[in-house]
């Protein structure tokens, strides 16, 4: 887990202005200076670890979590992190509905499967100039806002936000759908509407990028996890088979027992005549 010396170094600590404060967040914060609140990182590193566990367990279960992250310092960093370990996330506007009207998002990606079927079976060179034009703008356009969750099938068992304030619509898509939110929680947010609060500077790219670490460092683990699991129950259907054997062992004598049963009072009528 990370330590309390790099949180300081990569400035996680920094919060927003007093002015600007959300009171909900006072039992996160250290102290006040130069109209700054500073956050408390003992608090910040104990609530991480717990994040990352609960998430290590999201993973292990196969389950997606859904990143969110459209301010421009946590774009490329997300993305970059995320997609390493083959998660979906969105890094450009929320569309409304993402969550809550899945159904229809689902139709837009399957539209860009199409699209890409249109391409690779040679329909797309059959039509005119401009309706390929027309068909590639709105290929761009779905690939920017909804390539990055191509891969999910169905709703994410979690959302990881950074910034929730900013990502207000999400998070209230999220509590709508029962669906377990983390985030990292700056000073000026309010940390009772996340069920999993990050207490942390959610500006500066290296606070977000160190969080982001020890998160997807949990879900690697988690996906490993799972992997290795499924691995070792490999075996289990030699044991499966085994037991079956045993079974029909067990029958065979029950029914030897039976046919020895029946021949002794058979022998004993032959004594007897």
């Amino acid at each position: 887990m990370v330590s309390f010396e790099e949180l300081l170094e990569a400035g996680v600590h920094f919060g927003h202005l007093k002015r600007k404060w959300n009171p909900a967040m006072a039992p996160y914060i250290f102290m006040e200076r130069g109209g700054i609140h500073i956050i408390d990182l003992h608090k910040t590193a104990a609530k991480l670890e717990e994040a990352a566990a609960a998430i290590k367990q999201i993973a292990k279960s196969g389950r997606k979590i859904l990143f969110v992250a459209t301010k421009k310092q946590a774009k490329d960093i997300v993305a970059e992190k995320v997609q390493a370990v083959n998660m979906p996330y969105v890094t450009e506007r929320w569309s409304g509905g993402m969550l809550t009207n899945f159904p229809t998002i689902r139709k837009a990606v399957k539209k860009m499967a199409t699209i890409d079927k249109m391409a690779s079976d040679g329909t797309f060179d059959q039509l005119s100039k401009r309706e390929k034009l027309q068909i590639s703008r709105q290929r761009e356009k779905l690939q920017k806002t909804l390539g990055s969750i191509a891969d999910l099938t169905k709703t994410p068992a979690a959302l990881f936000v950074i910034d929730v304030t900013k990502e207000k619509i999400a998070v209230k898509e999220a509590h709508r759908l029962h669906i377990p939110v983390f985030g990292m929680v700056d000073t000026n947010s309010n940390p009772n509407d996340v069920d999993f609060v990050i207490p942390a500077n959610d500006d500066a790219a290296k606070s977000i990028s160190i969080v982001l670490d020890v998160i997807t460092k949990a879900i690697a683990e988690g996906v490993a996890e799972r992997k290795s699991d499924k691995d070792n129950n490999g075996d289990a259907p030699k044991g499966n088979k085994s037991r079956g054997n045993k079974t029909r062992a067990r029958k065979a004598n029950k029914a030897a027992d039976a046919d020895k049963a029946e021949e002794a009072p058979a022998q004993e009528e032959k004594s007897e005549n």
